[in-house]
């Protein structure tokens, strides 16, 4: 079974909006919101790939983030990981750099169906801060 370990970034801007791309049609669990972020390489830190991901995937730079949540999840496929992480401080404003269609939300508005099911608890988290 594969096993995969991820870092995620919850982008938060000063007025509480987060930035959500979409997955690629193409991609497991298709079409559906998330945060953006990606595989953490062999040798690499969680925070270490929290910061090449979110370069690689939205151009920005981080420059502050702290600890969210680590989750473990399994799907019938695979057992994923995923280390979230609250980014409050980059350089560059954060776009789908991948081709991606990328937009800012309030924490209200996220929506636990519209996300892969792994995030839900961390949705739920988002609400109350």
């Amino acid at each position: 079974m594969k096993q995969l370990q991820i870092a995620v970034g919850i982008i938060r801007n000063p007025q509480g909006e987060i930035f959500i791309t979409r997955r690629a049609a193409d991609a497991h669990m298709a079409n559906k919101l998330e945060f953006p972020g990606g595989k953490i390489e062999a040798g690499e830190t969680p925070e270490e790939a929290l910061i090449r991901e979110l370069h690689e995937e939205t151009g920005i730079t981080v420059t502050r983030f702290s600890a969210f949540e680590k989750l473990a999840y399994q799907f019938p496929d695979r057992h994923i990981t995923l280390w979230f992480f609250l980014v409050e401080g980059w350089e560059g404003e954060p776009w789908g750099k991948e081709g991606q269609p990328g937009q800012w939300m309030a924490g209200c508005e996220l929506a636990a169906e519209d996300f892969p099911p792994a995030n839900e608890p961390v949705i739920k988290k988002l609400q109350q801060i």
